[in-house]
């Protein structure tokens, strides 16, 4: 029996970019027109590889710089999100490459929050996993703010719930601007205790 529900909803490819730096305090994403994509993801990128450490995002399950698989190989975010985290800084448009974006997304509603374990898939079969939602850092704040300066202070403020998600690649090929992503979900309800977990 299938476990991943095919759905009406799609998103079409409307940016790609990647970092290729770590040690500078401002982001700098570099723009592609297409993105091979293997299994450590896309190789220029500082968040390819097939492992990587933790960081403060699973420091209550690991210490800080331990070797982990890599489920964010890659930062999506949607153009609609985009638009709105750029309304609430008092800006026109807010370029991916401020976020370190690496695939930007247009059509599919409520994106930041699409399931963990959901699939993004291209018509020619390349295929995303959601890990889950990305958080605001202060990266992309610094960014802004040289960009704008006394803007980028609201940032995290601003892209709370809006960031995007982070993915990984389930299977390989070349991911292009203009190219359709179809939404597949996990097909289980919602686990009944999740309120409780979360201390709601």
């Amino acid at each position: 029996m299938p476990a991943l529900l095919p759905t009406r909803f799609e998103g079409r490819v409307v940016w790609l970019g990647f970092v290729p730096h770590r040690d500078r305090v401002e982001i700098d994403a570099v723009q592609l027109r297409d993105m091979p994509l293997g299994f450590d993801g896309y190789g220029p990128d500082v968040h390819a590889g097939e492992t990587r450490a933790s960081c403060s995002r699973v420091l209550k399950q690991y210490p800080k710089g331990t070797k982990i698989r890599n489920t964010r190989q890659l930062s999506l975010v949607s153009a609609e999100d985009m638009a709105e985290i750029a309304e609430k800084l008092g800006l026109e448009t807010l370029d991916p490459a401020w976020l370190g974006a690496s695939v930007v997304v247009e059509g599919i509603p409520d994106f930041s929050h699409l399931p963990p374990s959901a699939r993004l898939q291209a018509d020619d079969g390349v295929t995303l996993t959601v890990d889950m939602q990305n958080r605001p850092c202060h990266f992309p704040a610094r960014t802004i703010e040289a960009a704008h300066p006394g803007h980028g202070a609201a940032f995290q403020t601003a892209a709370r719930g809006r960031r995007g998600i982070t993915a990984w690649v389930e299977r390989t090929g070349i991911l292009k601007i203009g190219d359709v992503l179809r939404l597949h979900i996990p097909d289980q309800r919602e686990w009944r205790c999740l309120p409780d977990a979360r201390g709601l």
